[in-house]
C-alpha cells in the first residue's frame, strides 16, 4: 500500500451526526468524509481482517470499501445506521476478494458436524505457543488472533463483529443478511471451537485483538483521500 504526503485537517466535532457528515461528504467535503473514516476505520479494518485473514489484504479491502462508500454516499438515506451501511460494504468487498481467490467456505452444517480430520485438527490441536500461566499479554493476544484465523469463514465473520467489535445480534444480522438466530448459533459455535483450544484464555485479550494503531488508520485514510482527489470525489479540503 502506497503512502502519500498528507496532513490531516481539523475534523468535525464528535457531536456532528453521521447522517449530516454523509450528506456533506457526498457534496465533496473531504473533511466530512475523513471524519467518517476516523470514526469507523477500526470497525471496517477489523471486519475485513476477520474475513480475509491478512493485515495487508484487510487494509486494501478497507481502502476499497471506503472508496465504494464515498461513491455511493448520495444513495445513503439514513434508514440504517451509517456504521451498519459502511461495514456491509466492507463485508461485500472482502467476500468478493475471497470469491476471486476461489476460497472454499465451509457450510454451517458441515462445519458443525464435520468429521474431517484436517478441519477438526486445525481448530482444536494444541498451539505451538500453548498458553501458560506466565505467558505475557502480547503472546496471548497473538494466540487468540491465530485461533480466530482458524475458524471457518462463516463463524469468523460473526465472531469478529460480535466479540471483537461488540455489535448487537441484530446489527450483525443486518450486516451479514442472515437471521438473528443464525448469528447466535454461529457465535456460540465459534466460542465453543475457540474454547476447545484456549480454555479460559479466550476472553483475555479480545479488546486488543487485531490492533488498529494510529499509523494503520493514517495509512488507510491517506490512501483513500489520495484516490478520492484523483477521482474528483473530494472538492473541498
Amino acid at each position: 500500500m502506497q503512502n502519500v504526503n498528507y496532513k490531516a485537517p481539523e475534523l468535525y466535532a464528535a457531536d456532528v451526526p453521521g447522517a449530516e457528515l454523509a450528506q456533506r461528504a457526498a457534496q465533496g467535503d473531504g473533511v466530512a468524509f475523513e471524519t467518517i473514516m476516523r470514526r469507523h476505520n477500526q470497525l471496517l479494518f477489523r471486519t475485513a481482517r476477520g474475513i480475509v485473514r491478512s493485515d495487508e489484504e484487510a487494509e486494501d479491502v478497507a481502502q476499497e470499501a471506503w472508496m465504494q462508500a464515498w461513491r455511493a454516499l448520495s444513495s445513503f438515506r439514513a434508514q440504517s445506521k451509517l456504521s451498519t451501511w459502511l461495514v456491509r460494504i466492507a463485508v461485500n468487498v472482502a467476500l468478493g476478494r475471497l470469491r476471486r481467490k476461489k476460497a472454499q467456505i465451509i457450510p454451517l452444517e458441515a462445519a458443525m458436524m464435520s468429521s474431517d480430520d484436517h478441519t477438526l485438527t486445525a481448530l482444536t490441536e494444541p498451539s505451538d505457543r500453548g498458553p501458560e500461566q506466565s505467558v505475557e499479554r502480547l503472546q496471548v493476544r497473538a494466540l487468540i488472533e491465530a485461533r480466530i484465523d482458524r475458524l471457518p469463514d462463516i463463524f469468523r465473520s460473526v465472531f469478529i463483529l460480535r466479540a471483537v467489535e461488540e455489535l448487537s445480534v441484530d446489527e450483525v444480522a443486518d450486516i451479514l443478511d442472515i437471521p438473528a438466530a443464525t448469528v447466535r448459533t454461529r457465535y456460540f459455535r465459534a466460542r465453543a471451537l475457540l474454547r476447545e483450544g484456549l480454555a479460559q484464555e479466550v476472553d483475555f485479550a479480545l479488546g486488543e485483538a487485531f490492533s488498529f494503531a494510529g499509523e494503520r488508520c493514517d495509512r488507510i485514510v491517506e490512501g483513500v483521500m489520495a484516490r478520492a482527489r484523483a477521482e474528483g470525489l473530494c472538492t473541498q479540503a
